[in-house]
């Protein structure tokens, strides 16, 4: 628990008062008040009753019915405590939202309402708080979203017994699998069916399944011809995870390639024929790798930008010439963590570089010493000596189940550490009658 630090109340009732004096009477009227005081902050009447009233708007546009006002109004003065004790944490750590990373955030809103960002902006203005109101309500999410992040992910480790167990498990081999898209034609059938009736159906099953592997129009097929529920849709049966289908259809698709058709499958429900339209996950998953080696140079207070890229354009020419790439990289290479190495920087992977360094590793002919290119470390040279496809199936599933069971985590973590910070805080919460009855504090 910690105390309140020096909290001025003079500022605070200043803050809380907004005071109009009449000519002759001189009557002080109070327009806003403070609804709680957390830490060296408040919590003004006029943002619960602004978030009260949202929140209100809300449930009747939906058709609900409100809870009583005191209870609600405890509520979300909770949340508002725990909101700026967030915001005061992220202010602290020095998180900043940029501008730009609002606007993409328009952006992506206004593209999820299917408009341009003009016309999305124009339809907030009419809205409470308009587009100012708009761009301050993101950028506190961001904070809030980053505060938690920061604060919650480093709390949470999965062990890699937990997640060999998880992979293991029917919902972890479910991860692993491929995802198909399968089109389906069935043709029912039923108990009250002679031996020839059955015949004649499985015939035409085996003529149907004959003209859609020869190329006709499968989509047209089992609209004319399925009787499942897919068959007004064309058989398409969408994306579907390979480990969650029927093990008939399964071990059938496994034989197919994309566009190819199965052969006529019997089943309890009837006859089938199934085309695998696509694959995609599961197998082999391979991510083409560089071996790199490079000499970086920086400007300094002794050679500026042009000097520095004419030493390296020198640099670049004696390699030409025939000049050891490890023996300069050791020399003049102010990557102290690769000059030791000759330069060596090992295989790489996509994302472990910064765009620049990817740009050209990934362009330039091995064996060939690239032009000077500046990123955010300064200049390079580079060769890159080796290139190979790597199989990351096994890292990649690994890092989605870490992923998956890491969020799972962090839900239930978010609550602890907000609990936690919420003991840890001076928290005076005032009596607002009609909202608020009575006053309360946690030293």
């Amino acid at each position: 628990m910690k105390s309140a630090k020096n909290f001025n109340l003079l500022a605070c009732a200043a803050a809380a008062l907004l005071l109009t004096a009449a000519p002759a009477t001189a009557q002080l009227q109070v327009v806003d008040r403070v609804a709680a005081i957390v830490d060296e902050d408040v919590v003004m009447q006029s943002e619960l009753e602004q978030r009260l009233s949202d929140i209100y708007a809300q449930i009747e546009s939906s058709g609900g019915n409100p809870p009583p006002l005191n209870l609600l109004a405890e509520q979300v003065l909770e949340r508002l405590i725990s909101e700026r004790l967030q915001l005061n944490l992220g202010n602290r750590a020095g998180v900043r939202i940029s501008e730009e990373e609002i606007n993409q955030a328009i952006a992506r809103l206004a593209a999820s309402s299917g408009g341009t960002v003009e016309a999305y902006i124009a339809t907030v203005e009419q809205q409470s708080g308009g587009y100012a109101g708009l761009r301050e309500q993101i950028r506190t999410e961001m904070v809030l979203r980053r505060v938690q992040q920061g604060n919650v992910m480093r709390r949470i480790r999965i062990s890699d017994r937990e997640l060999d167990n998880f992979l293991n498990s029917q919902e972890g081999q479910l991860l692993s699998a491929a995802e198909v898209r399968v089109g389906h034609i069935l043709l029912s059938l039923n108990a009250q069916m002679d031996a020839e009736q059955q015949q004649q159906l499985r015939d035409r099953a085996t003529e149907l399944a004959a003209q859609a592997a020869q190329g006709s129009d499968f989509a047209a097929l089992a609209l004319s011809y399925s009787n499942d529920s897919s068959a007004a849709q064309g058989g398409d049966l969408g994306w579907r995870n390979s480990a969650e289908l029927p093990e008939l259809f399964a071990a059938a698709l496994a034989e197919l390639q994309p566009g190819e058709v199965s052969a006529v499958l019997q089943s309890g429900a009837g006859l089938h024929i199934l085309k695998l339209y696509d694959r995609r996950g599961g197998g082999e998953q391979l991510v083409e790798q560089h071996f790199a080696r490079h000499i970086l140079l920086s400007p300094n207070q002794i050679r500026d930008t042009e000097q520095t890229v004419a030493e390296l354009e020198g640099l670049r020419q004696r390699l030409i010439d025939g000049e050891d790439f490890a023996a300069l990289a050791r020399e003049y290479s102010e990557d102290k963590g690769s000059a030791l190495s000759g330069g060596e920087l090992g295989w790489s992977t996509p994302g472990m570089f910064v765009p620049e360094f990817e740009q050209t590793m990934n362009n330039i002919a091995i064996g060939e010493i690239s032009a000077p290119f500046k990123s955010q470390f300064g200049w390079h040279i580079l060769q890159v000596t080796e290139r190979r496809d790597q199989d990351f199936s096994t890292e990649i599933l690994r890092n989605r189940a870490r992923n998956l069971l890491s969020q799972r985590k962090f839900d239930a973590e978010l609550q602890v550490w907000l609990q936690e910070i919420r003991d840890e805080a001076f928290v005076q919460i005032k009596s607002i009658p009609g909202l608020l009855e009575s006053d309360t504090s946690a030293p």
